[in-house]
């Protein structure tokens, strides 16, 4: 299993890292701040220095089908490094950055909206959550001034873990209807917007506090079926 120091901290930018397997698949590390592509987040893309100084190209980072297996993909005709090797991975942060304003700024539309969330999706530039709204009709005028209240109040967004256990117990913090909390090893990490905004499991990338989201703006409500909306966010620059 790799160690995902990027769950720990979801600023550190690089790691100096052993191979512990390669092949055309990709490259599995030993520990990486690499985030692979789940829950509806992009996996990181970046850089891989080898101890000659060749720099290789990260183009894509996913799960593998083992648990706790992580996958990262080289670009087109690139030497793959040894097993043993050792190397220092580095994410595009400017892009990574991106995704975690848009990321938590999506936990703070999921409380803007009282509907469960059927869908979603994180970009770099713009991001989409689906609900199911029932007969719930929504304002975007409405949305999208909450949303820049929450952004600028500046609240704390905080990981906290529970329980497998814990969370069996607790259903009510699930709010997304179409994927399933990232459960199973024991442990389940949850991001608590706070006090009191929201608090849902969630194994992505964040920031540490509102503000530094920025301005968003709702550029949309699509209509997505008899009850579903899809409400599309971009940051605003």
């Amino acid at each position: 299993m790799t160690d995902e120091i990027f769950r720990e901290d979801a600023y550190l930018r690089s790691c100096e890292a052993v191979v512990t397997a390669s092949g055309p698949e990709g490259v599995e590390l030993d520990c990486t701040v690499f985030y692979p592509m789940g829950g509806g987040q992009p996996g990181d893309i970046g850089t891989l220095r080898r101890t000659d100084g060749h720099t290789l190209t990260i183009v894509d980072t996913r799960k593998g089908a083992a648990p706790g297996q992580i996958l990262h993909i080289l670009g087109a005709d690139q030497e793959i490094p040894a097993v043993g090797e050792r190397v220092v991975v580095e994410i595009d942060w400017a892009r990574r950055h991106r995704h975690m304003r848009m990321h938590t700024c999506l936990h703070l539309l999921c409380a803007v909206v009282p509907a469960g969330v059927t869908g979603g999706q994180v970009g770099d530039a713009r991001s989409r959550l689906d609900f199911d709204v029932g007969e719930l009709v929504l304002d975007k005028a409405a949305i999208e001034a909450k949303l820049n209240e929450l952004i600028a109040a500046n609240h704390t967004a905080t990981p906290r873990w529970i329980s497998d256990e814990e969370l069996a117990a607790t259903p009510e913090l699930v709010r997304t209807m179409s994927v399933k909390p990232p459960s199973g090893q024991g442990k389940v990490r949850r991001l608590d917007i706070g006090p009191g905004i929201d608090l849902q499991p969630c194994g992505g990338t964040h920031v540490k506090a509102t503000g530094e989201i920025g301005r968003v703006v709702v550029e949309k409500i699509e209509n997505k079926g008899k009850r579903n909306r899809r409400v599309v966010v971009a940051l605003a620059e």
